[in-house]
């Protein structure tokens, strides 16, 4: 028997916290990039994280054993974790940071076609591809509906960083099926995650050394950022994450972590003075609709839970 709970007010207010701290993660390393290139931080943050998640594993108990065969998808999931935040990387040096977070947070709509596709258990249902229908639909708005045939340079640089960022989107929707149908189903939260961080560092590490993105500037803002990147987003918000899906149902916190992107939206505009255009607005509103019914459908009448995008992912939303 299941002996995890519905939701009560300690749940919802470390599920709100959690959500600005996710929220902030894109802000922050937009506002860092003048000391240091976003590719470089997340490297940078990856490789503090892997050592203390592994420091946390080895405190539990646990290790990574060659014999379970877990490290082959594990290769695969670092590749598409690095692969995720260069393509975030990228669309940050382009477009709007809260550009980036909603775009990332379609993640579900690709996992949820992935997963139908690979598992007979997970068949989407009329309603999820309705809610699909409407998320596609407002991402054609959003882009669709800026520039048009006078479209700036500085416009169509937004466009494609917008695109990056959806195609980072699609990364981790892939990393969520991987691990779904792959032997990391049944591994702990922490080697999962420990693959993920460790080709994140290496790969992003390269790729900032190969496109030259190496400049570090060591401001006391530079090592504020690092902190908050490494100790609190990629650490402890990973700890508390899993500690919550250790305790309460897994779908109502899913549905209430797209507060996050929602939060990222408010808070570009505020701390960055970012400028949200009407199209953006109105594809974002649509978007994360369509992805709220695909993840959320037993909530509003649609029957059995959908396979758990965010907790299935193997991490902390978003990190």
């Amino acid at each position: 028997m299941d002996s995890r709970k519905n939701l009560d007010g300690l749940a919802v207010g470390v599920m709100v916290l959690l959500c600005m701290l996710w929220s902030l993660q894109q802000i922050s390393l937009k506002a860092a990039a003048d000391d240091v290139s976003p590719m470089l931080m997340v490297a940078l943050r990856s490789a503090v994280a892997a050592l203390l998640v592994a420091g946390v594993m080895a405190w539990r108990g646990e290790r990574v054993q060659r014999a379970t065969g877990r490290w082959r998808p594990g290769l695969g999931v670092g590749l598409l974790f690095a692969l995720e935040y260069l393509f975030v990387a990228e669309a940050l040096r382009h477009t709007h940071a809260s550009h980036v977070v909603v775009f990332l947070y379609t993640s579900p709509i690709f996992a949820a076609v992935g997963l139908h596709l690979k598992l007979p258990a997970e068949r989407l249902r009329p309603l999820q591809w309705a809610g699909i229908a409407v998320a596609f639909g407002g991402i054609a708005l959003a882009f669709g509906g800026r520039g048009g045939g006078t479209a700036t340079a500085m416009q169509m640089s937004m466009l494609w960083g917008d695109l990056l960022a959806l195609a980072a989107g699609a990364s981790w929707g892939a990393t969520t099926v991987l691990i779904r149908c792959s032997r990391l189903s049944e591994a702990p939260a922490a080697e999962t995650l420990l693959y993920q961080l460790l080709g994140a560092c290496v790969l992003l590490g390269a790729g900032a050394l190969v496109t030259g993105q190496t400049a570090l500037h060591a401001t006391p803002a530079f090592w504020a950022h690092l902190g908050f990147q490494a100790l609190i987003v990629s650490f402890a918000s990973f700890l508390v994450w899993f500690w919550l899906l250790r305790h309460y149902l897994a779908s109502r916190l899913g549905v209430l972590s797209f507060l996050t992107p929602i939060l990222g939206v408010v808070f570009g505009a505020w701390l960055l003075a970012e400028r949200l255009d009407a199209a953006f607005v109105a594809g974002a509103g649509l978007v994360l609709a369509g992805v709220l019914v695909v993840s959320g459908h037993a909530l509003l009448g649609g029957g059995r839970r959908w396979p758990r995008a965010l907790p299935g992912s193997g991490r902390a939303g978003g990190l």
